[in-house]
């Protein structure tokens, strides 16, 4: 399982290599997401707190990537952070998700990414529940559920 300190290792020094890669140009992207999706995803913006009814639901089953269909976190990891977007403690697998240093509205953050299509989904924090203490903050608008 992951800790803070391997994230920081993959957003300073490489990413573990994703299963396979998702390329596309921008139009491409347009024409299979929505405005929203491609806002989130591919520009890199973040919806309101408290826009989806995902943070609020606990059921079991896997979410994947809006974009690329690669699946990124089990529901078993997902819980309420109060934050208003949906929170899951480990992705479904190391590769799956990329880590990058985000310095962006002056602040230091470490920004999630899929591994496998390079969509944004959030920011992973160290101030998670425990045994590992990870919060990925993830905007629910980048995730569907598949299982």
């Amino acid at each position: 399982m992951l800790k803070w300190n391997d994230i920081l290792r993959f957003a300073l020094h490489g990413n573990p290599k994703p299963e396979s890669r998702v390329e596309k140009s921008d139009e491409e992207w347009q024409q299979i997401l929505t405005k929203d999706q491609f806002e989130v995803t591919r520009l890199k913006g973040t919806e309101r707190p408290h826009s989806s009814d995902m943070c609020s639901l606990f059921e079991p089953g896997i979410y994947a990537c809006v974009c690329c269909g690669t699946l990124l976190f089990d529901a078993s990891t997902k819980f309420d952070s109060g934050t208003g977007w949906p929170s899951f403690t480990q992705p479904i697998q190391e590769n799956a998700v990329a880590y990058h240093k985000d310095t962006s509205y002056g602040m230091v953050r470490i920004e999630a990414l899929c591994n496998t299509c390079g969509a944004h989904l959030g920011h992973v924090f160290p101030d998670g529940p425990p045994p590992h203490g990870l919060r990925y903050c993830m905007n629910a608008i980048c995730l569907k559920k598949v299982g």
